[in-house]
């Protein structure tokens, strides 16, 4: 399993406003086990649990089953986060993404004006 498939649950959960418990309640799991899940305790969550993570965190179901090492039929086996990504930052609002873009322009103006390495962009990524 990758390392930041616990980390991306709790962003999710997070960004949707979720307490642990509302969001296993959700999910129809206990909280213990879904702290076991943002803390990556659990090698390889079942596709069902997966799924009901997915419906409750309102994160895409495939991206999760590939991030636990699952193939997702009619898919390639490497996929990209851009669905997943896209989906944790659906619901913003117009003033929400306002405020993160300039968070982003402030943010990578002080890591230029540092000198630190240039951020990495997919080939897929604009330039």
């Amino acid at each position: 399993m990758a390392a930041r498939f616990g980390l991306t649950l709790r962003q999710a959960r997070e960004v949707r406003g979720l307490s642990a418990v509302d969001a296993a309640r959700s999910a129809g799991i206990s909280p213990a086990y879904l702290s076991k899940l943002e803390n990556d305790a659990v090698k390889k969550p079942s596709p069902q649990i997966l799924h009901s993570l997915s419906v409750a965190l309102v994160v895409p179901y495939e991206d999760l089953m590939r991030m636990c090492g699952y193939r997702v039929p009619g898919e390639p086996v490497q996929g990209n986060s851009h669905s997943l990504n896209a989906a944790l930052f659906a619901d913003l609002t117009e003033d929400e993404t306002e405020e993160l873009l300039e968070y982003l322009a402030w943010y990578r103006a002080r890591r230029r004006s540092r000198g630190s390495a240039p951020v990495e962009r997919s080939a897929s990524s604009p330039a």
